[in-house]
Formats: structure tokens, C-alpha cells, sequence
């Protein structure tokens, strides 16, 4: 054994061997309890506390919930539920209120007599929000009296108290999160109204309101919206397809309860050329499905084809007919109520509960069996949507097949115009996606040429909201894209899955005009990656570049500006004694009116650029963005701009 490893094992004793007591794991490693340190970390936060009120609306005994983001971008979450319990804890010693709120895993969702379902039931949800914030206050009114209790980064600042009286009930939590743990700590209002919305749905019947004091209307108001849903889940699926021609006049709702799982799905079929199953476990999304999703899948392929096979509708069809060609213009919604559900990580991203997968089978066949034999007229609709999606399928597999031999019979070269870089290492290189050969050439001049490529995209690529898939193989600028990223269709598990096992980029920028068909050029590109390429979205591989709107000069000083707000003010400090108009103000329209050394400097540099991660923090939310804004339906579309128009970006 060597000398220094004597040394080490010597130097490893218990001394070495660290416990993190209370909330200090969850400040040591936060990311382990919320996900990350990001916009989705600080977020989770809201969605914790939130979740707490829900379950007091599962459990029956809550139907309001306030939610505020104050003006330091604090928060506010109340109930009128029964109210977080004060009296002593038998075990800890100290108040039930202090135990739930300092206490990892404490909490009445172990208890199947208090809540029979819950979202949370990792119990560290409000301790964990306790411990990333500077300040965190409970306030209880309960039996006719006010309690309450203020916590320092998890720690209680006093004991329980009683303040007052009252005649109302609930849970009244205010936090502030912790500058010095989260990398951002700025609430996004869309984000969180995106979250409620979606609550109102899964809960008909309860109310919540959002107010954000950040942002004051013309009459002193805060911004504010109230939802609300009467038909939950059916509403759900409107919404979503409310910018979608729809196929069949009401969705099918189907609601049972098997094996003592309570099963919701509403779902219904469009013109569109995508799918969009979104679902849920204990009111919790689980972004990447689980058996709750396979269990419908599964039911709806079998029943699907059981119909249409004594139909008769497929004799003539000579084409297979596959599981996704049943799901093509399907919108639905699963929503189903577990005891004890087994998620991937505390973020809950994914259900492994196997006996749920009998129960939404089960629940959705049975269901749609009966519906498909009274709506023969719709029924007729919906295969017929299925066999012209098959053909489309098989359409669309001949194209990738003819575009890859063609690359392998031409030596399987790059597109003409990109001007690749020479490093080959995928997780180091970057592609820009840029905006007409003018810029193109800028950019090529400008790059760091060892990690950055760029291909210029010359005028608009194809709408593929509006197009089958095959369609793309025959657009110009699409096939240059998907042969620089080294991506393709298909792979020997699933037909439309993205294969990235050949991607050449870690890091696709999109760089468009700041102008309106920049931005157009952005969203088709953009909807392109959502529909087809969502894979590299999911895993951070895309991003959009923030060219400067502005350069201003005064004598030698020259000063970038990236927002209307900034050009003013950096307007008065140049100026300082002196007028404005001293000012030179140059208004950057295209990309191409920077030299290379400008374009390098302030949009390309990495010491110096600004880049922007998209980000898809609502799939359903995202999928209505899409449809509506590059879809067939005019007025979603002219009321979204009406509501929007100040604010002229769009956050994905």
C-alpha cells in the first residue's frame, strides 16, 4: 500500500462522517427535494404549499385558495380548510403546527384516516419551502383562534402563539425564498396562473384566486385572474382544444373507480396531426406519464381496433395500423386518485403503480366500448381519422427512408451552407440557426470557428402545425436542419420517436431579426422542435440568441441596449447634464446591419452574450400555445395578440 493512502486511511475517521440534522439536508442539497436551483426549483415552491390546500379540498374540507406574489416577490398562500393542527405533538414534544413545518417526512398524509389521497406524500413538501426561505410565517385560525408561528431559513423564530380570534378556519403561509440557495428568484405570473388554471380543472368545484402585486393596472389593481371550472376535466379538454377544429361535437368523459383507484379521463379527437395526453396523479403532473398513461393507451388501441375491425372500415386498408396512428388529433386528460403512489423523485415526474394500469384499462374500455356503439356517426369520424393517419405514417416513413438513402448514396454530406466547426465533441459545439444569408454571413465571420457552426435559414420553413409529417422531408430549410443536427425519425422501438444518438450540438441557438417576421421565423422554428424534435427541448439543447435593439453613442462612449426600459435608461445616464439629443440612437432592425465584430460581441461571445433557454414548463399549456398561434382557428388567435400585444415576446 502506498504512502499516501496510509495517509488518507488514517485521515478517514468518524470525524469525516458528517449528519446533517432538521432541515440542513434540504439547504445542503435542495435540488434532491425540488427538482433544481432554477426557475422550475423556485416555482416548486409555490406548488408545495399549494398542494397542501389541495389535499385539504380532496379530503372535503376546503373550496377557496388565495394565492399572492407580493412586491419583493414573496408569497402568500391561504385556505379556509380545517386549519394545520397546534395542539402538542405526543412524540416531539413541541406544537403539530412546528413538526410539519421543521420536520422532514411529518405530515397527516401518512394517516389514510386524514387524507385518503394526496399529492404530497413524501411529506417533506413544507419543510422543504421552510427551509429555502429567509422567512417563512403560519398562520392558523382554528376553534375560534389565531396561532401563529415565524421560521428564519427553518428555523422557529419563537413558539406558537396565539394572536386573536376569529370566526374563520384555514392555513395562511407567507415565505420569502432564499436569494443564496436559488439562481433565480423572480415568480413568473404566467407560470403560476398556467399551474392554477390547470388545479381549477382537476378540483371543479373549488376556487382559487391570483393576484400579483409586482404588476398595478391603470386603476391601481393588481393583475389578478380567478379560476374556476364547474365541468372539470371535460372543460379541461375544451380548453386545450379550443383552438383546434374539432371532429366530434362533446368530449367523452369517462369516470369509474377499479380496484379502489378512482379513474377520470376526458378526451376527444381534432383535425390536428399531433397528440396531447396530458396527465395526473393526486392532482400532481406527471410530465413523463407512467402506467396510468400505458394502462389508457393500451385501452384505447384495443377497443379502437376491436370497432373498427367489425366495422369493416379497415378490409381495404392494406397498410398496419399502430398505437399512435389511434392517437393522431387526440386530445386527452387522465386524472386518477392513488393512496399510496410510487413516483421517480420527489419532483413526481412519472407513476410506477402496476395495478394502476388494470384500472385505467379497465375504466376506459368499458367506457368507450358503450359510447362507440351509441355514436356510430362519430365513431365513423374517428376511424376514419385513424386510417387516414396510417397512410399519412406510412407516407412519412418512405420520406425518411428516401432522405437518409439519399445521404448515404451522397456520401452523406452536410448541407451546402453550413459553415461547420471544427471541434466534434457534440457537448462543447453550437449550432446557430440564423436568419438569412446577410446574417449568415456576419455570424460565419464573427464565430469562434473551433466550437460554433452556423446555417443560415433562407426565408420561412414550413408550418408543420398545418402539415403531415411527411410533408417536412420536402422542405428545403427543415431537411438542412435535421442533416446538420444529425438527428432522425424512427427508431426500432418506436416509429416517431428522435433518435439523437448521432446529434452533433449540445447547444442549437435560434438567432432571428428582432422584428416580426424574426419573430415568426423563431415560432416556426420553434414549433418545428415542439411538434417533432421535442426531445432536444427536454433536455436543454435549445436556446434563443438576444441580439441588442439598440447601439447609443455619445463621443466614444457606445453602450448595447436589449429592452425599450434599458434604452432609457442608460439614455438619462449618458446624457447626465446634457440633452438626449446629444444622443446617438441606432435601432438594430436585422441582424445583418451589425459588423461581425458586433454580432461576435454582443450576441455569439460566451464571456458576453446573453442566451435564452426554452423551456417547455406546461406541456398542455404549451400545446394550446402552438395550435392557437400557428394553427387554422382566427379568433383564439386575434384575442391572444389583443391581451399580449404590450408585452411582444412570448415566454414558452
Amino acid at each position: 500500500m502506498s504512502e499516501k493512502k496510509e495517509v488518507d486511511l488514517k485521515n478517514y475517521s468518524a470525524v469525516n462522517i458528517q449528519v446533517l440534522e432538521g432541515l440542513e439536508a434540504v439547504r445542503k442539497r435542495p435540488a434532491m427535494y425540488i427538482g433544481d436551483i432554477g426557475t422550475r426549483g423556485l416555482h416548486h415552491l409555490i406548488w408545495e404549499v399549494v398542494d397542501n390546500s389541495i389535499d385539504e379540498a380532496l379530503a372535503g374540507h376546503c373550496d377557496t385558495i388565495y394565492v399572492t406574489i407580493h412586491e419583493d416577490n414573496s408569497v402568500t398562500v391561504s385556505d379556509n380548510g380545517r386549519g394545520i393542527p397546534i395542539d402538542m405533538h405526543e412524540k416531539e414534544q413541541k406544537s403539530a403546527l412546528e413538526v410539519v413545518m421543521t420536520v422532514l417526512h411529518a405530515g397527516g398524509k401518512f394517516d389514510k384516516d386524514t387524507y385518503k389521497v394526496s399529492g404530497g406524500l413524501h411529506g417533506v413538501g413544507v419543510s422543504c419551502v421552510n427551509a429555502l426561505s429567509t422567512t417563512l410565517r403560519a398562520t392558523v385560525h382554528r376553534d375560534g383562534k389565531v396561532y401563529e408561528q415565524e421560521y428564519a431559513i427553518g428555523i422557529p423564530q419563537y413558539d406558537v402563539r396565539e394572536i386573536g380570534t376569529t370566526d374563520k378556519r384555514g392555513t395562511t403561509i407567507f415565505f420569502r425564498p432564499d436569494a443564496s440557495i436559488f439562481t433565480h428568484t423572480e415568480f413568473k405570473y404566467e407560470t403560476i396562473a398556467n399551474r392554477m388554471r390547470e388545479m381549477s380543472f382537476l378540483n371543479a368545484g373549488i376556487r382559487i384566486y391570483l393576484s400579483d402585486m409586482r404588476d398595478l393596472e391603470d386603476d391601481g389593481k393588481p393583475k389578478s385572474d380567478e379560476f374556476y371550472s364547474e365541468g372539470g376535466l371535460v372543460e379541461f379538454v375544451q380548453y386545450l382544444d379550443e383552438t383546434k377544429e374539432k371532429i366530434i361535437s362533446e368530449p367523452i368523459y369517462i369516470e369509474s373507480e377499479k380496484n379502489g383507484v378512482p379513474v377520470q379521463v376526458a378526451m376527444s379527437y381534432n383535425s390536428s396531426y399531433s397528440e396531447n395526453v396530458v396527465s395526473y396523479v393526486n392532482t400532481i403532473n406527471t410530465y413523463e406519464g407512467g402506467t396510468h398513461v400505458s394502462g389508457f393507451r393500451r385501452a384505447l388501441t384495443r377497443t379502437l381496433k376491436s370497432y373498427a375491425d367489425k366495422s369493416g372500415m379497415l378490409d381495404k386498408l392494406k397498410l398496419e395500423v399502430s398505437g399512435d396512428d389511434f392517437r393522431e388529433g387526440l386530445t386527452a386528460v387522465i386524472s386518477v386518485k392513488v393512496q399510496e403512489p410510487q413516483f421517480e423523485g420527489q419532483t413526481k415526474t412519472k407513476l410506477g403503480n402496476s395495478d394502476v394500469v388494470g384500472a385505467v384499462d379497465s375504466s376506459v374500455s368499458e367506457t368507450l366500448q358503450v359510447w362507440l356503439e351509441e355514436h356510430p356517426k362519430e365513431a365513423k369520424i374517428i376511424v376514419g381519422k385513424v386510417i387516414l393517419a396510417a397512410q399519412a405514417r406510412h407516407a412519412a416513413r418512405k420520406a425518411r427512408e428516401m432522405v437518409q438513402r439519399k445521404n448515404v448514396l451522397g456520401g452523406g454530406g452536410l448541407p451546402g451552407k453550413l459553415a461547420d466547426c471544427a471541434n466534434s465533441d457534440p457537448a462543447v459545439c453550437e449550432l446557430y440557426l440564423v436568419e438569412g444569408d446577410s446574417a449568415g454571413g456576419s455570424a460565419k465571420q464573427g464565430r469562434e470557428r473551433d466550437f460554433q457552426a452556423i446555417l443560415p435559414l433562407k426565408g420561412k420553413i414550413l408550418n408543420v402545425e398545418k402539415a403531415h409529417e411527411h410533408k417536412i422531408y420536402d422542405n428545403e430549410e427543415i431537411k438542412n436542419i435535421l442533416t446538420a443536427l444529425g438527428v432522425k425519425f424512427g427508431t426500432a422501438h418506436d416509429d416517431k420517436e428522435l433518435d439523437l444518438s448521432h446529434l452533433r450540438y449540445h447547444k442549437i441557438i435560434i438567432m432571428t431579426d428582432a422584428d416580426i417576421d424574426g419573430s415568426h421565423i423563431r415560432t416556426l422554428i420553434l414549433t418545428l422542435f415542439f411538434r417533432y424534435m421535442r426531445a432536444l427541448i427536454e433536455k436543454g439543447y435549445v436556446y434563443i440568441a438576444q441580439p441588442p435593439l439598440y447601439l447609443l453613442k455619445k463621443g466614444k462612449d457606445e453602450r448595447y441596449c436589449w429592452t425599450e426600459a434599458e434604452r432609457k435608461i442608460l439614455m438619462r445616464e449618458m446624457a447626465g447634464e446634457g440633452k438626449e439629443d446629444s444622443i446617438n440612437i441606432q435601432r438594430y432592425k436585422g441582424l445583418g446591419e451589425m459588423n461581425p465584430e458586433q454580432l461576435w460581441s454582443t450576441t455569439m461571445d460566451p464571456n458576453t452574450r446573453t442566451l435564452k433557454l426554452v423551456q417547455i414548463e406546461s406541456a398542455a399549456e404549451a400545446d394550446h400555445l402552438f395550435s392557437m398561434l400557428m394553427g387554422d382557428e382566427v379568433p383564439p388567435r386575434r384575442d391572444f395578440i389583443e391581451k399580449n400585444a404590450k408585452y411582444a415576446k412570448i415566454d414558452i
